[in-house]
């Protein structure tokens, strides 16, 4: 790996694609209040939506992305790049261009511990992650960290996400084809259908949840397994996984169930909670199950508390998906179809998922423990996407982080200035 450039007196960043909403707009606001130069490039008409202020907007073609930011990061003497998913197109060349030149890029996303967690860590998340994939390097890690504080919750509501991802969404359809001509979205659906998609999920909200609701009352005191499902278009499908996306991973975990799970268990398979999609998941999964002869042990739900469910459940099958580690705390046995954080042997199940099913075995006692003060210390900020108070609170978090100490993901938290 490149090594890092001495940092400079003043350090300037460069902001590219954030989540929905105005996280990025008052993480700069902050950030320039602390001596920091703050630059933005839109890439789309919905980032304008997010950014009312100047902006560098990028409207040339994909091949031209690399020259342009490569001449963006020279004139402007960027130091540090900040971005939302390190998967994205764009964000992948930048993440390249970058390393080149030894500037460091800060990934965010979605918290690998939910909720309360956003992820933040240097050069990339997930399977891209540079924390070791080897227990005893958690454990010795672990030893040196203080115990994790008791934090308030950070609250959360599902209205302000949509309303947030409404603003951007709607922007990105109506005006990208004008401002944006060569733009394509990273995304696997367009605006106008995920939107209808969110209308129809509103609508018939409490038929799911009736749906949800007896479908557990009649699962009762069984034994059964949990496949959560992720969404198609998730980056850690596509691109960290053996499947190229969501239903075939759930065609081959029903095939290994048929063939090789004891006659006595069952499995439940839950529908991602922002699947907006018009995929017939229900019809797809039970006309498989039917075909297999296990139409009798396959039950399928759109809501229910995952938490509860991965607590209550035998074991949790998943392909990458950060509730995983949901079924850890709640030392279940978890079994890995692709790249995780977590994957880590003692952590998570070592065999194939044929044998999973007949002898599940645990995470190691203490092994989740210190896998998650080690995050808590070098990959999460506190805070999130979905109410002023949990905006307000991951700008603080992320912005302390970021003017800490640099690499700031080699230190312990006693070395690192954190909020409070």
């Amino acid at each position: 790996m490149t090594k890092m450039s001495p940092v400079p007196q003043r350090r300037s960043f460069v902001f590219l694609q954030g989540p929905p909403g105005p996280l990025l707009q008052r993480l700069a606001v902050v950030l320039r209040s602390r001596g920091i130069t703050v630059h933005r490039i839109n890439i789309c008409a919905g980032d304008r939506v997010n950014w009312q202020e100047p902006a560098t907007d990028f409207q040339g073609r994909s091949s031209d992305w690399p020259m342009f930011f490569d001449a963006f990061l020279r004139r402007h003497q960027i130091t540090d790049v900040l971005l939302f998913g390190d998967c994205r197109p764009y964000h992948v060349t930048a993440r390249g261009i970058a390393t080149l030149r030894g500037i460091r890029t800060h990934v965010l996303e979605e918290g690998y511990l939910r909720p309360h967690w956003m992820t933040l860590e240097l050069e990339g998340v997930n399977a891209h992650s540079r924390l070791r994939r080897d227990k005893e390097w958690f454990l010795e890690q672990a030893r040196q960290l203080p115990e994790e504080p008791e934090l308030p919750p950070v609250t959360a509501h599902f209205r302000r996400r949509v309303r947030d991802s409404a603003w951007y969404y709607t922007a990105l359809y109506l005006g990208s084809p004008w401002t944006f001509p060569h733009y394509r979205t990273h995304r696997t659906a367009s605006a106008l259908s995920e939107a209808v998609g969110w209308s129809w999920k509103y609508l018939v909200r409490g038929w799911r949840e009736g749906q949800t609701r007896r479908t557990l009352e009649r699962m009762g005191g069984k034994r059964f397994f949990l496949l959560p499902l992720q969404l198609s278009g998730d980056y850690q499908i596509r691109s960290h996984s053996p499947f190229p996306d969501v239903p075939v991973a759930t065609a081959f975990v029903l095939d290994s169930f048929a063939s090789h799970a004891p006659s006595g268990t069952h499995l439940l398979i839950k529908a991602h909670p922002l699947d907006c999609s018009f995929f017939p998941w229900s019809r797809f999964i039970s006309r498989r199950a039917w075909k297999l002869g296990i139409a009798d042990r396959v039950h399928y739900i759109d809501g229910g508390n995952l938490e509860d469910l991965a607590a209550a459940a035998t074991g949790m099958v998943c392909v990458n998906s950060t509730s995983a580690t949901l079924a850890l705390q709640a030392n279940r046995p978890v079994c890995v179809l692709g790249e995780a954080i977590y994957k880590i042997a003692g952590l998570t199940f070592e065999g194939h998922l044929d044998d999973f099913w007949i002898d599940p075995s645990p995470p190691e006692p203490g092994l989740y423990a210190a896998f998650r003060r080690v995050l808590v210390d070098r990959c999460l900020v506190r805070g999130g996407l979905a109410s002023e108070s949990a905006v307000t609170t991951l700008v603080e978090n992320m912005a302390n982080k970021l003017c800490g100490a640099v690499p700031f993901y080699c230190c312990s938290s006693q070395s690192l200035t954190m909020a409070k």
